[in-house]
């Protein structure tokens, strides 16, 4: 939750330029939008508003969230304790096998200021809460005083304006000595409360024009807007750009419907409703209830209103049109901002992965796993088929750890950064505690002995950008970057499922990804394992280390036979001794007495 806050923080910041966007949109369509349009654009960001707390992910995040790692505490390979294991000849008796060395990375500790910002931000919304609870205790209270209307003249009226608004439900209207102005009050019970001071001062045209008016609120379900302003007021009680927003969205809604009332009335009454409310003007008042709408409002708001009323006209088809056309564009380019609010707020954690158009099966193999927690997928290109172990574990997202490398390996070939040719990298001199990674390498023995810094030389000459433009091309994962860039790989921020492995995988040994055929051949090259008659196994270990202890450890890889290709992917995860290496060992059981590689 500590994490959450922050993010949402940095969510608001483009909630605000949106909110300003918005703001923007209705000044330079002002003449194009009609009043309703204008007010039902702000519905538009009350539906935005929700997107940060929606539990799953709309599309990829920009790279810009990636300095937020600077925030919290991230990984870092530099502090952890080090250690690393070598994995054996491999059970074909291949000695050509990988090194599964890795280095310890240091938990995140939760941010003391993200905890002490969402103890803030949870006193405010108990704060916002009260409030509201104590505005509608007044309005129980009024309508606790409120005596059901008697006067025949009005009743009369009332039930004409119901029958001339097309209205037949019977809505109850009381009167009050509580109020300045009418009010409509209620969602599944709605009741109209009329001033005394209006009814014994009774004029039928001004009487008639404010019925019309909260009829016109009923009509238009303004109600429920009512409790999504108020609900997104007390969630965004710090933003006070949404505050602000909230209330031109009650001044639009005004206007919104005195426009509704003046398309019902004919030309020349115009300005006879526009009397009523400079009449009542200094006799009208904001309404103090949460739940209210009203004809009331303050002096400026009543300016507004005034002025539109005076200036209303018609629309005609061709600005009909012509609205329409500006409402879209508004529309469009406010949810062109969406990714922005959604993506980084949501955990993605688990990935939603659509297998109702596959061939899946689901396969017990509990006992090669023991203790571990962890899943096995194995893909039969040829027939098709899916067979995976523990479903949520191969839906579920963790760090890829090295195999990771695979890819990274590739956005440095497709940039030139290395070439097939010469992948040849310098030793920059900095002690590592394996003897292997002290020494110049090359793509090759990089992959072979999984040398972080080799990797992470790559990345510094690619950029972080174009790191990100990549990962979101082949749509790597959760696509968070977020984390430190040196780490964000190693028990970090960006997250992957075994599922989503497997996928790549194909599509890397098809070269379905787009990449140059060169290069792609590159990478395979690096991560062959051993190649024989039998045919040929490809493969990447991963082990993350956290506090000293191995939690999650990665065999990912493909065999390509005389007459299929096998995809695999096995993740394990523990307290302790979950290393690449113990997964390697299940897999290679697992594949064995599938009869696919002896």
């Amino acid at each position: 939750m500590a994490d959450f806050m922050i993010r949402f923080l940095i969510c608001n910041v483009f909630i605000s330029g949106i909110i300003g966007i918005l703001l923007i949109a209705k000044r330079i369509f002002k003449n194009n939008l009609s009043s309703r349009m204008q007010y039902n654009l702000w519905f538009l960001l009350l539906g935005l508003l929700v997107v940060p707390f929606i539990p799953f992910r709309l599309i990829g995040f920009p790279q810009i969230f990636s300095w937020l790692g600077s925030l919290r505490s991230s990984p870092s390979s530099n502090t952890g304790t080090t250690m690393g294991k070598t994995i054996g000849a491999d059970p074909t008796g291949n000695v050509n096998w990988m090194n599964d060395f890795t280095l310890s990375v240091n938990s995140e500790t939760p941010s003391i200021a993200g905890y002490i910002l969402l103890g803030i931000w949870i006193i405010g919304i108990f704060a916002m809460i009260i409030l509201v609870i104590k505005s509608s205790l007044r309005l129980r209270t009024l309508e606790k005083s409120a005596l059901f209307l008697q006067n025949p003249e009005v009743r009369r009226l009332y039930h004409q304006c119901l029958e001339e608004m097309g209205i037949h439900r019977n809505i109850p209207v009381y009167s009050t000595a509580f109020l300045k102005s009418p009010i409509i009050v209620g969602l599944l019970k709605p009741c109209i409360y009329l001033p005394i001071h209006l009814i014994s001062d009774y004029n039928e045209s001004d009487m008639r024009y404010m019925l019309l008016h909260e009829l016109q609120h009923y009509k238009h379900k303004d109600a429920i807007a009512s409790y999504l302003m108020n609900l997104a007021g007390v969630v965004y009680w710090f933003n006070p750009l949404v505050w602000y927003a909230l209330k031109e969205m009650r001044n639009d809604r005004e206007v919104a419907c005195d426009t509704s009332v003046l398309k019902m009335l004919e030309e020349d009454a115009y300005e006879d409703y526009g009397n009523t409310l400079i009449n009542f003007a200094e006799k009208v008042s904001l309404t103090p209830f949460p739940f209210a709408a009203g004809l009331g409002g303050n002096m400026e708001q009543m300016k507004r209103r005034i002025i539109n009323i005076a200036s209303y006209e018609k629309p005609t088809f061709m600005k009909r049109i012509k609205g329409m056309t500006a409402f879209m564009l508004t529309v469009v380019l406010l949810l062109g901002f969406t990714p922005f609010i959604s993506t980084y707020a949501a955990d993605g954690s688990q990935y939603q992965w659509d297998s109702s158009s596959e061939n899946v099966s689901y396969v017990d193999l509990s006992t090669y796993f023991g203790e571990y927690e962890g899943s096995f997928v194995l893909y039969d290109l040829k027939n098709d088929e899916w067979s995976i172990h523990d479903k949520e574990h191969a839906t579920l997202r963790v760090a890829p750890n090295s195999t990771y490398k695979i890819y990274d390996a590739l956005f440095g070939l497709e940039e030139g950064v290395i070439t097939p040719e010469n992948s040849f990298i310098a030793w920059n001199g900095e002690s590592y505690p394996f003897e292997a990674w002290n020494a110049d390498q090359t793509l090759q023995s990089a992959m072979n002995s999984s040398v972080n810094w080799y990797f992470q030389t790559l990345d510094e000459q690619l950029g972080a950008s174009d790191v990100y433009s990549y990962i979101q091309e082949i749509g790597y994962g959760n696509e968070n970057m977020s984390g430190d860039f040196s780490t964000y790989w190693m028990e970090s921020s960006l997250k992957i499922s075994p599922i989503e492995q497997v996928e790549l995988l194909t599509r890397l040994q098809n070269n379905s990804l787009g990449f140059a055929p060169e290069n792609i051949n590159a990478v395979k090259d690096a991560i062959c394992l051993s190649a024989s008659d039998a045919g040929t196994f490809y493969g990447k270990t991963g082990t993350g280390r956290v506090d000293g202890q191995d939690v999650n450890g990665w065999f990912i890889g493909y065999i390509e036979t005389v007459d299929n290709t096998y995809f695999f992917a096995t993740n394990i995860g523990a307290d302790s001794d979950a290393t690449g290496g113990n997964a390697t060992e299940i897999t290679m059981s697992i594949l064995s007495d599938m009869n696919i590689w002896k």
